[in-house]
């Protein structure tokens, strides 16, 4: 029998490995073609190109000023052009950058008299007369010159930069033959995206392996995985260590923005009060409401400064409103440490610290993700956990996180780690009963009997009629969510989630009370061992706030000095049923310009805050929808436990939604607050869709055969081919959804109109990756 499973196997085994094996080369022939032939097609279409135009016939408008060092000064906006004749034999022009390293010298003569050499500017190629569209090019991308123009007799450039801007460009070069070019990292994007299809398929080995937490290959897998953040974030943070300034700059007449406000609460907790160690002007301290705008713009008008922008002013003295946890678990270590690291910044950048929280959340909410489905769904397959993980991280919202990494994002990002890392211990209090561990109940039992009689099982609570836990779990997981006071306040609503997530213990612990069965000691410990460490944590936080203003809730975001009077400022319930339909469901905007979506646009009945956003955080992630079935699917789980407490996190999130959209208004990186909460139900349903539950262990009879004989049996036994077409179509839409997802996510990040835009923080990086559509353009 062992020989006839084993050939049966072999057989299969031979002809799925032909199937991938010509399915992989026909993949990798498609990207090869897609790389040489559809990216390369400037080339193609402008082999028979004349070349025959050169700088020399250039003609520039009286707006341009040719330097003696070879730059291009622009005098007069409306007149800044070059032209060139064409032939028509090209489709594109190229502008040819000026390379002498004078021109790019940021040291040099021009640079002292205030006149920046622009890099990155917008131009626009009229042909014959008509209006082309406006581009961005960065001369440091040779790529990104090439513009398109069907000009049979005249090319003008237009360069749309302001007055007195430095252009290091040379000439506009018509018929020109664009270069072949393989671009590495567009090619490594491709083979990722192939990748992720191959491991997802609906025939793929992935389906076929159950997730096991304790297989060695599995969790070298999930570091592998993780080992690309783990060094980008590593080289990210020496390199912000080593080279990052201090992030303040004033605007004549208008306020200051100093974005270093961590560093400055730790410099003011270091030395032993709450205030911040900046300068107050007395015109500011003097005035009878500076929270009003009209004053302060007034005050502004005067020549009054600094006047921070989006700090709390609060009896004479600056403020941040910002939880204080992050201040103290990292920047003040890192600012009594700093002397002994001399190459080093002495402040520890926000950037910096969002990196660092950020991989402490990819690490631990993966975790998370991992125990829920590992305890929902026992046998669940390898794929799915993949595309929960997947699921969880874009419908988090953490992209914007990684991606804004000012010090906006410090107590965001701190509290999505200490939640999911609270989350996850409380997960590993006890081990849910499940037909894959037989011996788990044999082990219970003892484990009981040892917590009730000796006691010598340390750390375990134990209670008539329900499964005991570990009170070091419990109280180390209430700790990090009760610490959420001090990062993100609305965070610690997680600690409902222990409610529903303890029902069993807190059920049998009322009975056995009423029966006198526990001593009322014993009934305490679990109590105790949630509210000792929540009041370990609030009552600092809470007489931090009584010095700073008095009341223990008063966190002092009524005093910021922002885009209103926040003393007085309340939300418009008209705007509220907005609000919330913009942070679920804003559609898309497509555009004609890279990366092919733009700012959506989100009008209110009555002023309120809008961050510039995309879209809904339904739109970029479909399946966060589903979040909304999972009440309806109790009888699917294995543990009933785990539906509680996903049915709790849809509650506990849709709360939050909310509360941000009354107190907060529209703000893209609101969206964190609860959208992980939403994922974690979505990541539920879609298990169920998937089928998930119904997955068997290995038979009794055939776990008494040899290892080899059971694997074999087991893969004979969910053979591909038995899957049903509804099935097989479902995971293709699953994985097309997916990809739309991941693809919509990354191209957000290049958005032009967007807080901290690529195009300005990264100019380099986002031409290189516009260049790439160039066909397209």
């Amino acid at each position: 029998m062992h020989m006839s499973i084993f050939r049966r196997h072999a057989s299969l085994t031979l002809r799925t490995g032909r199937t991938t094996l010509f399915a992989l080369l026909v993949a990798l022939l498609a990207i090869a073609s897609v790389e040489i032939i559809g990216f390369n097609m400037p080339l193609w279409s402008t082999l028979s190109a004349s070349t025959d135009s050169g700088s020399a016939s250039n003609t520039l408008g009286s707006g341009l000023q040719q330097r003696d060092d070879g730059l291009l000064e622009i005098t007069d906006p409306t007149q800044a052009f070059l032209e060139v004749e064409a032939d028509g034999s090209s489709s594109y022009a190229r502008i040819d950058p000026y390379s002498s390293s004078d021109s790019t010298d940021q040291n040099s003569e021009s640079a002292a008299k205030n006149k920046d050499i622009v890099k990155s500017l917008y131009v626009r190629a009229d042909s014959d007369g008509i209006a082309g569209k406006t581009q961005s090019v960065d001369v440091r991308v040779p790529r990104s010159l090439y513009v398109h123009s069907d000009a049979q007799h005249t090319i003008r450039l237009w360069i749309q930069e302001p007055a007195g801007s430095l252009i290091p460009i040379s000439a506009i070069r018509a018929n020109v033959r664009v270069p072949f070019q393989i671009d590495w990292l567009r090619v490594a994007a491709m083979i990722g995206v192939l990748v992720l299809i191959m491991l997802l398929r609906p025939h793929s080995l992935l389906w076929n392996t159950p997730l096991d937490t304790k297989k060695t290959s599995q969790r070298l897998l999930f570091a592998v995985a993780l080992l690309p953040f783990a060094l980008m974030s590593i080289f990210r943070i020496i390199w912000l260590l080593r080279f990052s300034q201090p992030s303040s700059f004033h605007v004549d007449g208008g306020y200051t923005y100093d974005f270093d406000q961590y560093g400055h609460l730790a410099d003011a907790l270091i030395h032993g009060h709450t205030w911040l160690d900046l300068p107050v002007p007395q015109a500011l301290a003097q005035a009878d409401t500076p929270y009003d705008t009209a004053v302060r713009d007034q005050l502004l008008a005067q020549g009054t400064t600094p006047i921070y922008w989006d700090y709390a002013f609060y009896e004479g003295h600056w403020y941040s409103y910002f939880g204080v946890l992050p201040a103290i678990l990292l920047f003040i270590p890192y600012r009594l440490l700093s002397p002994l690291l001399p190459s080093l910044n002495t402040s520890l950048p926000s950037d910096a610290a969002v990196l660092f929280l950020m991989f402490g959340f990819l690490v631990f909410g993966s975790l998370l993700i991992i125990r829920i489905v590992h305890m929902a769904f026992p046998h669940a397959s390898l794929a799915f956990a993949s595309i929960a993980l997947a699921l969880f991280a874009i419908g988090s919202n953490s992209y914007y996180l990684w991606f804004r990494t000012n010090f906006y994002s410090v107590p965001i990002s701190a509290s999505l780690l200490l939640s999911s890392l609270g989350l996850w211990l409380w997960l590993g209090v006890y081990r849910p009963r499940c037909e894959r561990d037989q011996n788990l109940a044999t082990a219970e039992s003892n484990l009981a009997s040892q917590a009730a009689g000796s006691g010598k099982a340390r750390g375990i609570w134990t209670v008539p009629g329900a499964t005991p836990i570990s009170l070091p779990h419990l109280a180390s997981g209430a700790f990090c969510i009760a610490a959420n006071v001090g990062c993100r306040p609305a965070f610690a609503l997680v600690a409902l989630v222990g409610l529903p997530l303890f029902s069993d213990q807190l059920f049998a612990l009322i009975q056995a009370l009423k029966n006198r069965s526990i001593s009322v000691v014993h009934a305490f410990k679990p109590i105790l061992a949630v509210t000792i460490p929540a009041v370990l944590i609030t009552i600092p936080l809470a007489w931090y706030n009584m010095v700073r203003f008095g009341s223990p809730l008063n966190f002092g975001n009524a005093y910021q000095l922002t885009v209103t009077d926040m003393t007085a400022h309340h939300t418009d319930w008209a705007s509220v049923i907005p609000t919330l339909g913009y942070y679920l469901l804003l559609p898309l905007r497509l555009t004609n310009r890279f990366p092919g979506i733009g700012i959506s646009p989100t009008p209110l009945p009555q002023w309120g805050y809008a961050e510039p956003m995309v879209a809904g955080i339904v739109v970029l992630c479909p399946f966060l929808a589903l979040a909304a079935a999972i009440p309806l699917l109790r009888k699917y789980f294995a543990n009933t436990l785990l539906w509680n407490m996903l049915t709790a996190c849809l509650g506990i999130g849709t709360l939050i939604l909310v509360v941000d959209s009354i107190q907060g208004g529209i703000g893209w990186r609101y969206i964190a607050d609860f959208a992980w909460l939403l994922a974690i139900p979505a990541i539920g349903t879609l298990a169920v869709m998937l089928g998930e539950h119904r997955r068997k262990p290995l038979e009794s009879s055939t776990l008494q055969q040899s290892d080899l004989a059971s694997r074999c049996e087991h893969i004979r036994s969910s053979d591909d081919s038995r899957l049903g077409i509804g099935l097989w179509v479902l995971r293709c839409i699953v994985v097309v959804i997916l990809l739309y997802s991941i693809v919509i996510t990354a191209m957000s990040g290049f958005v032009s109109g967007r807080d901290d835009a690529m195009l300005r923080s990264n100019p380099e990086l986002w031409h290189r990756v516009a260049s790439w559509f160039l066909p397209l353009l």
